[in-house]
Parts: C-alpha cells; structure tokens; sequence
C-alpha cells in the first residue's frame, strides 16, 4: 500500500514550497511574478484550472522556459485528473512535464539561482514520487528515491525564518515520534535521526496553517490528517478538515475530507445537507463512489436502513475497483459497514469475511464508523 511513502514524498514536496518564500532567485526577486505564482497554486487547489494556466502562461511569458511552470503545469495536470492513474492519456503529459522540471533544474550553472531552481527540482521529484508510489510503480519509484536524497540534503543549506518552515519542522517533530510507534517495524531507522517533539510538532503546524503564505492549506490538511488517523481525535480533525474545505470549497478531496469528518463525529444532518446540495454536473466518478459509502453510513447509522446501506456499500466499493490503490482507504468503510450489517443479520461468515477485508485495505483500524 502507498501510505508509508505518501508522507514522505508530500514531505518533499511541501518543503519545496515553503522554501519558495525564503529563496533568492528570479522569480522570487519579482514581486509580480510571485504573486503569479501564488496565485496558480492557489487556483490549483481550488479546482480553478483554467485560471491556474493562465497565470503559469504569464508567469512562463516573464520568465521562458523557467523550471517552475513545468512544475505547475504538471500540477495543474495531477489535480485536474484527480486520482492521476495509468493508463490515463494525462499521465504522459503529467511526467513529460515533471521531468523537463528536472532537466531544466539540473542543466543550471548560475549558483545566484540555484535555491529556486533546487525546489523546482524537488518538487517535480516529490510528485512524481508520490505519483509513482500511488500507482504502486515502484520500477519508477525507486531509482528516483535514490537520486533524490542527494537533492533532499542540499535543501537544508537554504533554510531561513518564515512562518512557512513551521510547517516542516512540525512534521519532522510530529512523525519522527508518531510514525515508528504506529509502525514499529521503523523503529530502528527512526534511531538515526535526532529525537522530534510530537506536541511541539503540532504547535508549529498550527502557526503555519494559521500565518504561512503558501503552505495553509497542506498545514490544514496534515493536522486533520494527523488528528483524524493517529491520534483518533475526531472532534479536534473536525476543525482543521472544515478550515480546509471553508479555504478551497472547490477542491472534492478536501470535501470528501470533510464529509468523512463529519461522519465520524456524528453530524449526519449537516453531511445529508452538503450531500444533497452537490450538483450532478460538479462531481467526478471517484467522488462519487466516495459519496455512495457516505451514503451508505448514513443509511445506516442515521436511517437505520440496512438494506440500502448494504446497496450503497456495494456499489461504492465496485465503483472504487477502477481506482487500484486510489479506492482503497474509502473500499475499508465500505466492507465494515458491510460487517457490521451481516453481525445484525446473524451471518456470522460474512461478518468475519467482510472486516478481514476491510482491515487489509486500511493502515487506520479505528477509522470504522463502527461507533
């Protein structure tokens, strides 16, 4: 499963952001141009693609053949076909422009730029990894791990104080405690790194989702993520995966985030109204398929109508077989809930069946809806 490497390569991709605030560069020198930037970033994750493209049009005509609009172009491309899987005629032109990003990075000789195009070059190899990790490539994923942590050290010879690196530091501080005790098969790899701080971690990932420029919504979507799959604190992911949707209302990831948040801690009202407002036209298959398992839990936990949470389970976890890895994480719900309609049904083969299946689709146990 893609979990274990999904931070990690997110890891390097949100660095490079945040080191785009503190860099000196070409880009970062133009006042103009950074707020093109920002402004590109800001409409990708709202699900403004047009506008995205063309700010990376106008930021492309003030700097040609700069590494940086590859980069947003291949994100442009990565969330516009959300989830990006192969054999998509998108996932083509989605690498092509990962890897002119690295090209053009790595062709430099003018060390005044060398920071920016350093996060350029790793924030195309960032999502790639992620993209290839995601996709389980991993003939793909593994001889660019290994050129990357080269580029990963460099990184650290730029650093500077902005609001923005609390983000980083607070992941470093969070997972380098939280992540070998969830897998404790890491933890002897954990030993090589200096000790983190996992509630200081959380502090400083709150100032970053708070004051940062760039980075607030990654900041929002790690503490939900975080409070949601490792601490189990429902109420307190809660807050940050509804900051997020309330940032980019557009974005169906960081709705579905939401929907399953408000599930969690009961709201079912408020999710059937959010579900019912969601227009046919706005929506994709993958969200749909994550909205037929919604529907499902409030069926059952709501309605108590178990035979057509059962339907919508059913449908859900079939619709969400086209999706390889993609499907998994919202299959799990899918398949507890299917246990726990054949416990009420006396079935206990299918009861046992059923959750077997969900816990190997899931690394998060206690994300269930049994409760």
């Amino acid at each position: 499963m893609p979990y274990r490497f999904r931070i990690l390569n997110r890891l390097i991709v949100l660095f490079c952001l945040s080191l785009t605030i503190a860099a000196q560069g070409q880009i970062l020198r133009d006042t103009a141009s950074l707020n093109l930037l920002k402004k590109s970033v800001d409409c990708i994750y709202n699900s403004r693609f047009d506008d995205a493209r063309f700010a990376a049009r106008k930021l492309n005509n003030n700097f040609p053949e700069h590494p940086v609009v590859h980069l947003l172009n291949g994100m442009i491309i990565y969330w516009e076909n959300y989830p990006l899987i192969p054999p998509s005629p998108a996932c083509n032109s989605y690498e092509n422009e990962m890897r002119e990003c690295i090209r053009l990075c790595e062709a430099t000789t003018n060390p005044q730029d060398y920071a920016e195009y350093l996060l350029s070059n790793l924030g195309a190899r960032g999502m790639l990894l992620e993209y290839y990790a995601d996709n389980n490539l991993s003939d793909n994923l593994i001889p660019l791990a290994k050129t990357t942590y080269h580029y990963i050290r460099q990184s650290f010879d730029y650093s500077a104080t902005y609001d923005d690196f609390y983000f980083f530091t607070g992941l470093y501080n969070y997972y380098r405690e939280a992540y070998p005790d969830a897998h404790p098969i890491y933890k002897v790899v954990a030993f090589m790194f200096p000790k983190g701080d996992k509630e200081k971690g959380l502090q400083q990932m709150l100032i970053a989702a708070n004051h940062s420029i760039m980075l607030k919504a990654e900041a929002y979507t790690f503490l939900s993520y975080i409070f949601m799959q490792y601490e189990n604190n429902f109420q307190q992911a809660y807050i940050y995966s509804k900051s997020l949707y309330e940032l980019y209302p557009s974005n169906l990831q960081y709705l579905a985030t939401y929907l399953k948040n408000m599930l969690l801690v009961k709201k079912y009202d408020e999710a059937e109204r959010i579900i019912r407002s969601i227009g046919d036209g706005t929506i994709n298959p993958y969200f749909q398929a994550q909205i037929s398992i919604f529907n499902g839990v409030l069926q059952e936990k709501k309605y108590h109508n178990n035979l057509l949470a059962k339907n919508y389970y059913n449908k859900g976890i079939n619709d969400l077989s086209a999706y390889g890895y993609y499907g998994y994480e919202y299959s799990s719900y899918g398949y507890f809930g299917l246990s726990r309609i054949s416990d009420l049904n006396d079935d206990k083969r299918n009861k046992k069946t059923y959750r077997k299946k969900a816990l190997e689709l899931t690394n998060y146990k206690k994300i269930n809806f049994d409760d």
